[in-house]
């Protein structure tokens, strides 16, 4: 596995990112928040322009590759004085063998050069994955359920890991 940074004039990347997410997120969130709200939020969140954006604004978003095969992708950014992983999906197919133990390391370096000491992430309360950030360390630092529009609702448990 190795982890390769999007930059923000490469076109044909942000589109295979927008591609892969939108391919990911399908197959993962239809059934828990219903076609609709994934495609609107797909939309908000993962197009091309929204990448773009996001990227503008201090994100940074990351291949998951292994002999130039996608096998995911993640984001963050530095948000007050929390790293917050904004993003971390696997192809179904790669779920389980430990990347995500691999990029939290990562991530933990990312944010001591920052002077933060604490990552913070999102997770749907119908996930049924979130005992994987559980046995990665992170705990329930606080619920969120917040309007993005179009009667939509991200209805959350913010995980936090302090470090």
């Amino acid at each position: 596995m190795y982890i390769e940074i999007l930059l923000p004039g490469d076109d044909k990347e942000i589109s295979e990112m927008s591609k892969m997410a939108t391919e990911i997120l399908r197959e993962y969130y239809d059934p828990i928040i219903g076609k609709e709200q994934n495609d609107y939020m797909l939309e908000l969140f993962q197009s091309e322009d929204a990448i773009r954006d996001q990227l503008a604004h201090g994100y940074r978003y990351y291949f998951i590759r292994e002999n130039d095969t996608n096998l995911g992708f993640f984001a963050f950014y530095p948000r007050e004085d929390v790293l917050y992983l904004s993003k971390l999906y696997l192809y179904k197919e790669q779920r389980g063998k430990g990347y995500s133990r691999q990029i939290l390391e990562m991530l933990k370096t990312q944010a001591k050069e920052l002077d933060l000491n604490r990552i913070e992430l999102n997770v749907n309360k119908n996930n049924p994955t979130k005992h994987i950030y559980e046995r990665l360390g992170f705990t329930v630092a606080r619920a969120e359920k917040n309007d993005i529009g179009n009667g939509f609702y991200m209805d959350d448990y913010v995980y936090a890991l302090d470090f």
